[in-house]
């Protein structure tokens, strides 16, 4: 009789549990809120002449989706640190902190839970390997802006994969933490060409662009020698599925630069970062659709910045399409005006509409002399963003972070977990959920 309880008790939690994926991928979207998922997706209407979602994006079409909430411990809206902190530990934290919770202790990632599960794991990102989300996935520091002391935490972490823009700290410092990296076993690679020659020996990889950068450039601004998110996945999925055919691999792939466009208050550079970051998801997807019992893809954010508005006049009119005229970024712009020196108004009008497709401000003579600092440089490039942003007819709120909801979108294996409205903090419970718990060995 015990033996028969015994078998139909197993049987019950057979039944009632969660088969763990063997697959996992985290995709964060820095910055990205709902609208600026669906700015992206009307852009693109507009561009084939359709008011509309007719071209929708990879990661909207997915079956699961929800609304997911991001205030930290110590206020409504949250910075990076503190969201992913939540995002990889499902512990809320003061704004600032990396891998602590509100009292000052470490609080450990998913990504170590699924190391310590046998995992594979790779972190990725298109700003430094550093920088607040990524390093809530290995690091634990007061202060998320002790970048070289949270760079030590990369080796620390000992994850089979790391990838995006160079560690942010001195040269000196960067050198020394590569040579130590080498001596743990990592081969550093530069550019996705480099990769492919090295990755069949590597051990363990970090995968940065050919020349140090501390970030990769936007997506608007890149050449063809320039490392992108899409190649960066790519890359980790087949390191990652080799290094751990048997217990699959965990990882996070952040798109880290929708954020920095968003602070700039840069629609055009914005949505051409979406289209990157869709890419990537573009890339899991392919891998999903060879391991669909096996794979779980989730698509998120951390926090919305910038307060998008679609649609700003009494008009109830948006005319996005306006946006395809731009072609450099705000940082890009400012920097061409800014090498211009001693010019003329003329010529600097002339950049302006060129790559922005405005008039700059001001009733200057054409003849008329300039000197072109930085300051004045950048004044002319927001003003020109702002001017282009307005005939697409949409707005900003500010150029910060806000305290709205972003989305969350799902599939594969277990994704029906993640739906209704959540908090930030009950994506890693859901995911650590689906180990055995080896919480002894964090």
């Amino acid at each position: 009789m015990r033996r028969i309880l015994a078998t139909l008790l197993l049987l019950l939690v057979v039944a009632t549990g969660f088969a763990q994926p063997k697959y996992i991928f985290y995709f964060i979207g820095d910055g990205m809120g709902p609208s600026h998922v669906l700015a992206t997706e009307l852009y693109l209407g507009e561009m084939q002449g359709v008011i509309g979602r007719p071209q929708k994006l990879v990661f909207t079409q997915f079956p699961e989706s929800a609304f997911v909430t991001t205030f930290s411990a110590s206020n409504g809206v949250t910075d990076s640190a503190a969201s992913g902190t939540a995002l990889s530990t499902g512990s809320k934290t003061s704004n600032g902190r990396i891998g602590k919770d509100a009292e000052g202790n470490d609080v450990h990632s998913v990504a170590l839970h699924a190391k310590n599960n046998g995992m594979a794991v790779g972190i990725a990102t298109t700003v430094c390997i550093n920088h607040a989300t990524p390093s809530a996935f290995y690091a634990h520091n007061v202060s998320r802006n002790n970048y070289n002391d949270i760079a030590q935490w990369m080796l620390e972490a000992d994850y089979d994969f790391y990838a995006g823009g160079d560690a942010k700290c001195t040269a000196e410092q960067r050198n020394d933490l590569y040579a130590r990296a080498e001596k743990q076993g990592y081969t550093i690679v530069r550019g996705y060409d480099d990769y492919e020659s090295k990755a069949k020996k590597a051990k363990k990889m970090m995968l940065y662009q050919e020349n140090v950068a501390e970030e990769l450039p936007y997506t608007i601004d890149r050449t063809a020698d320039d490392l992108t998110l899409a190649q960066i996945t790519r890359a980790g999925i087949d390191f990652l599925s080799k290094k751990s055919k048997k217990e699959g691999f965990f990882m996070m792939v952040e798109g880290g630069k929708i954020d920095y466009a968003s602070h700039s208050d840069d629609a055009a550079t914005m949505i051409n970062e979406v289209l990157d970051f869709n890419a990537a998801i573009a890339e899991a997807y392919e891998f999903y659709k060879k391991h669909k019992d096996e794979t779980l893809i989730i698509v998120t954010a951390d926090h919305e910045t910038g307060g998008i508005v679609l649609g700003y006049t009494g008009q109830y009119k948006l005319n996005l399409k306006a946006l395809s005229s731009q072609k450099v970024s705000i940082d890009k712009l400012a920097a061409m005006l800014s090498a211009m020196g001693e010019t003329t108004w003329g010529k600097v009008a002339e950049l302006v509409k060129e790559n922005i497709g405005v008039e700059p401000r001001g009733n200057h003579n054409a003849d008329e002399d300039v000197e072109m600092t930085s300051d004045l440089a950048k004044l002319i490039a927001y003003e020109a963003i702002y001017d282009l942003d307005r005939a697409a007819l949409l707005s900003w709120a500010s150029g910060n972070h806000s305290g709205t909801f972003v989305p969350l979108f799902a599939i594969g294996e277990n994704a029906d977990r993640f739906n209704g409205v959540i908090d930030n903090t009950d994506i890693p419970l859901i995911i650590k959920s689906f180990f055995t718990d080896n919480d002894s060995k964090e």
